[in-house]
């Protein structure tokens, strides 16, 4: 049979690596690329897999190169650890790597959570992600952020949803906001000058754009939340850019 590995990428993730690891316990390999977890972390991923490697904090897009590098096995089903496989998609899986398909690779639709609720709007759902690939058909593509996989050949589509509990917390979620719109800054900053209007319009502009042509309304009050998040990523986005093009002094050192 064809073989499969699962690499996950992952550091100060106690709360969630243990149900992303039992979801994948089916394929052959289980990599993991710690970097330099402070907290249980890796301790509760050796009693998964012994192929755990752990490496300072490079940029995702360099941590999902290492780790692809890592894999053995002919087809790559990587996760993070937020992300769960389901039943279904294990099933599915297993029956397309096994049917001797010419596909390199396949987007699989991702059902992501605000707490336990599903956000079915806001232009979340489905959501495809390219997980499920052929090792020597893929690259990682060179971004700070919302990096992904890209594939040399022919893609796919799954039907079964990976489970994405990406909202655990509203604190939590405000951490990882302005993790992410750092990197967002650095890289939007070289499409040019950012002014008045982009701090205005581009925020308002982003909320009425999930809330309304996306249909965000419709997810009740979880939806309202995300797409406030939308709103203060944006917000904060431009107002880095702004700061790094009029004060760049507070960034060289950084």
């Amino acid at each position: 049979m064809t073989k499969i590995s699962s690499v996950i990428i992952c550091k100060n993730e106690e709360r969630n690596i243990e149900a992303c690891l039992k979801s994948v316990q089916w394929v052959d390999e289980i990599i993991v690329i710690d970097a330099e977890s402070t907290d249980k972390t890796v301790e509760i991923a050796k009693k998964y897999t012994d192929k755990i490697f752990v490496r300072k904090w490079e940029g995702f897009s360099s941590q999902r190169k290492f780790g692809l590098e890592q894999c053995s096995c002919e087809w790559i089903f990587p996760m993070d650890a937020d992300e769960r496989c389901t039943e279904e998609l294990k099933k599915e899986i297993l029956e397309v790597i096994n049917s001797r398909t010419h596909i390199a690779g396949f987007k699989i639709p991702r059902k992501s959570f605000y707490r336990n609720y599903w956000i079915k709007y806001c232009g979340w759902y489905p959501g495809y992600q390219m997980r499920l690939f052929r090792k020597d058909k893929t690259k990682v593509t060179e971004r700070l952020v919302h990096e992904g996989y890209v594939v040399d050949g022919d893609e796919g589509v799954l039907h079964n949803d990976l489970l994405h509990y990406t909202i655990s917390s509203i604190k939590e979620y405000i951490e990882k906001i302005n993790h992410y719109t750092d990197l967002q800054a650095i890289e939007k900053s070289k499409r040019g000058k950012v002014g008045f209007w982009d701090l205005i319009l581009r925020p308002v502009a982003a909320f009425l754009s999930e809330y309304i042509g996306r249909k965000g309304f419709l997810d009740g009050i979880p939806g309202i939340i995300v797409c406030h998040f939308n709103l203060i990523t944006n917000i904060l986005t431009y107002t880095k850019i702004w700061e790094m093009q009029n004060s760049p002094e507070n960034y060289e050192h950084k």
